[in-house]
């Protein structure tokens, strides 16, 4: 379905972003994958890419809190794929703290990672495909890119700037033959969601069973949390042509939370 294509996707060494870079090189698209992580265990994802889906598979160690790597990311995968055809951006890091101690510093990174780099990447995307005529841009919203949660407000302002950006560019962009959407998770078992569990303990004082069942599950009407693999098939069906005319969509996959 996506033979011939290149795909770049940042955050993509492990949770989300890996997994819609496995299903984007499933069906044939070569990609890109960009984060951190020890050298070894990328290199190990990488190189198991290419071989378990037959497509050239790189990896981009550009950080996403400096504008010029991202550039300079784009840049490379152009000129190694001969195009970026399919923007993914997925990076992101989370916080967790009542307003009054939120750490200035936690809320640059958390905006200039989860929402600047974003912007840093479609502008340097964009142009390449204006040129050939086709693009995806699928940027990871969240279910905070439509509500808010206490604790949170880096995370779900950046999320909302997110939204915003999705919305701009698509109608920037939809005479071009390029489609902007967010895919919007509930929460998604991964690394970055474990890792929120012993600050959310102690910012509302629970113990990890109820952070889990009475916090991150309580609106999700499936009780349960989001696959990586549901995301990655619905990243994969935006990327394809059946979705050329979705365009500026907050496309949620939260189980039911958001419909409350």
């Amino acid at each position: 379905m996506l033979k011939g294509k290149a795909a770049v996707v940042t955050g993509a060494t492990s949770g989300i972003g890996l997994g819609i870079a496995r299903a984007l090189a499933a069906e044939g698209a070569n990609v890109m994958i960009n984060g951190f992580g020890e050298a070894e265990a990328i290199e190990k994802e990488r190189a198991g890419l290419e071989s378990a889906f037959g497509i050239r598979a790189l990896y981009s160690d550009a950080d996403m809190t400096r504008p010029p790597e991202i550039t300079a990311m784009v840049a490379e995968a152009e000129k190694a794929f001969g195009a970026v055809d399919i923007l993914v951006n997925n990076a992101g890091i989370q916080f967790v703290s009542p307003v009054e101690d939120f750490p200035p510093e936690k809320w640059d990174a958390i905006v200039a990672i989860n929402l600047s780099s974003a912007f840093h990447a479609v502008r340097a995307a964009v142009p390449g495909m204006k040129a050939r005529k086709w693009g995806r841009i699928i940027n990871t919203g969240s279910a905070h890119a439509l509500v808010a949660s206490p604790f949170k407000s880096a995370y779900v302002a950046a999320k909302h700037g997110i939204a915003g950006l999705t919305k701009t560019v698509a109608l920037e962009t939809a005479a071009h033959g390029i489609t902007v959407n967010a895919i919007c998770p509930g929460y998604v078992w991964t690394p970055l969601v474990e890792k929120q569990i012993p600050a959310t303990m102690q910012a509302r004082g629970l113990t990890r069973e109820q952070v889990i069942n009475d916090v991150m599950l309580a609106g999700q009407a499936t009780k349960q949390f989001v696959t990586v693999d549901e995301i990655g098939a619905l990243a994969v069906f935006l990327a394809g042509d059946m979705a050329r005319s979705i365009t500026g969509a907050l496309i949620t996959i939260d189980g039911g939370w958001t419909a409350a």
